[in-house]
């Protein structure tokens, strides 16, 4: 397993979060933040990760009221430049929601699957909680070679799935590479996980197949809040997901593995 620093309490870890800008004030913008709540409510696939969203959330006004309720944003509609937040204490809620479930699955010894969309800034994250639960006897889904998606191979390095394109890791929200994923597991003839944890449209796309599914994301993709919201995700963990280093994300991770009973 990486090397990860003793789990903070919960006050160390909400300090470190806003210190990091992890949480508290982060480096999306409003003016971006709202921009995707409009696209998502107009209706643009982009936004909406691999969920289904149908016509429930077609008012930019309700995404914001859960984006202030679940990741804590401002939830002053006259806010409408600037700067914006994460509220660090619903970030630590989710991460022990999403240490249930794990404590669940480690329990059960279940089939889990790992995958980013962002693996400048949360490869490390997956690949820890991987590793811990492998160490407790959980099965680590093997992704099929040859799978590809959005003119790309899906790539498995650490036990974490990625989409690769031209030898570089690829930042992507498309839930193609997931549908790849699952498709393919099912080609095979091998078992569906019974969790996913992951981000971006891999989780979006897992959820929506019915999965349980984890998912990290940053105030600017309300999708997976609002599948939170109407019960398709497990939790959504909402961080800016591509701070200054990856190093940062390491105390978060000892938290939610600790709060898990995977750590040591």
């Amino acid at each position: 397993m990486p090397i990860l620093p003793p789990a903070p309490s919960r006050t160390e870890l909400v300090d470190h979060l806003v210190r990091t800008r992890i949480a508290g004030e982060v480096a999306t913008p409003r003016e971006n933040n709202l921009d995707h709540y409009r696209k998502l409510a107009n209706g643009d696939r982009h936004y909406w990760l691999g969920l289904e969203l149908g016509d429930r959330w077609t008012d930019e006004q309700d995404v914001l009221a859960v984006m202030a309720e679940r990741c804590g944003v401002i939830d002053d509609t006259r806010h409408r430049m600037g700067q914006d937040t994460i509220d660090p204490e619903l970030t630590v809620d989710a991460l022990e929601r999403a240490a249930a479930r794990l404590r669940k699955a480690a329990a059960g010894r279940e089939r889990v699957l790992f995958a980013t969309g962002h693996p400048g800034g949360l490869l490390d994250v997956h690949r820890a909680t991987a590793e811990a639960l492998r160490a407790r006897g959980c099965d680590i889904v093997v992704v099929p070679d040859g799978l590809q998606a959005d003119e790309g191979v899906v790539f498995q390095f650490a036990d974490v799935a990625m989409l690769e394109r031209g030898a570089t890791l690829w930042h992507t929200h498309s839930p193609a590479p997931m549908t790849a994923v699952l498709d393919g597991l099912e080609r095979a003839g091998q078992a569906l996980p019974d969790l996913v944890m992951a981000d971006h449209g891999w989780a979006g796309c897992a959820g929506q197949r019915g999965l349980d599914a984890i998912g990290f994301a940053d105030c600017n993709d309300p999708a997976l809040f609002l599948g939170e919201a109407e019960g398709t995700l497990q939790a959504t963990i909402p961080l800016d997901d591509h701070v200054l280093s990856p190093r940062y994300y390491d105390p978060l991770t000892a938290y939610l593995l600790d709060a898990a009973g995977l750590l040591g």
